[in-house]
C-alpha cells in the first residue's frame, strides 16, 4: 500500500487510510503493525505535505512504541526508516513533534545493524538541520560521542 506514485499516495490519503494505519500501529499482530509502519513511511516519504499530514494524526508516539528491544529486526529496520521519513524534508516538520524521537534515536545509534544505523543517523541529521535550538536539543540527547565513533 502506498508504494507507488504520488498520485497513488494521494488516493490512499483521500480515501482516509492514514488514520486507520495509525490505529493499526496498536494492533496485537506484529505483522499488521509492521505493514502499517511501512505504509505510513511510504506516505510520509512522498512529500513534506504528506509527512505533515501523517504527523497530524499523532503518528509519532505509536511509531516510537514499535522501536523497542523486543521488536524483530524487520520491524526495527522499517520503523527506523519510517522515523527518518517523519523527520525529513523542507520545510522541516514541527520540531515540537519530532524532538520526541531523540531518546529513541539515541538508543538506535547503538544498534549493530547497518540499515538501522544509517536511517537513525539520517534522522538525527534531519533533526539537527536548522536553528541553534534544534542543534542544542540533538546535542543534549547525548548522541555526539556515538556519532563520532561511527
Amino acid at each position: 500500500v502506498a508504494s507507488g506514485t504520488s498520485e497513488h499516495t494521494k488516493v490512499v490519503i483521500d480515501e482516509g487510510a492514514v488514520p486507520i494505519f495509525v490505529q493499526l500501529l496498536s494492533s496485537p499482530s506484529d505483522d499488521v503493525r509492521e505493514q502499517a509502519v511501512w505504509a505510513l513511511g511510504n506516505i510520509a516519504g512522498d512529500s513534506p505535505r504528506c509527512r505533515d499530514y501523517v504527523l497530524g494524526f499523532n503518528a509519532m508516539p505509536p511509531l516510537l512504541e514499535q522501536l523497542t528491544d523486543m521488536a524483530k529486526i524487520g520491524m526495527l529496520r522499517n520503523a527506523t526508516w519510517t522515523l527518518s521519513n517523519f523527520c525529513r524534508g523542507k520545510p522541516p516538520p514541527n520540531f515540537a513533534v519530532t524532538r520526541h524521537a531523540l531518546p529513541t534515536l539515541a538508543h538506535l545509534i547503538h544498534q549493530g545493524d547497518e540499515e538501522i544505523l544509517t536511517d537513525a543517523c539520517w534522522a538525527l541529521s534531519y533533526l539537527s538541520d536548522g536553528d541553534n535550538d534544534r542543534i542544542d536539543k540533538v546535542i543534549e540527547a547525548n548522541v555526539s560521542g556515538r556519532l563520532v565513533e561511527l
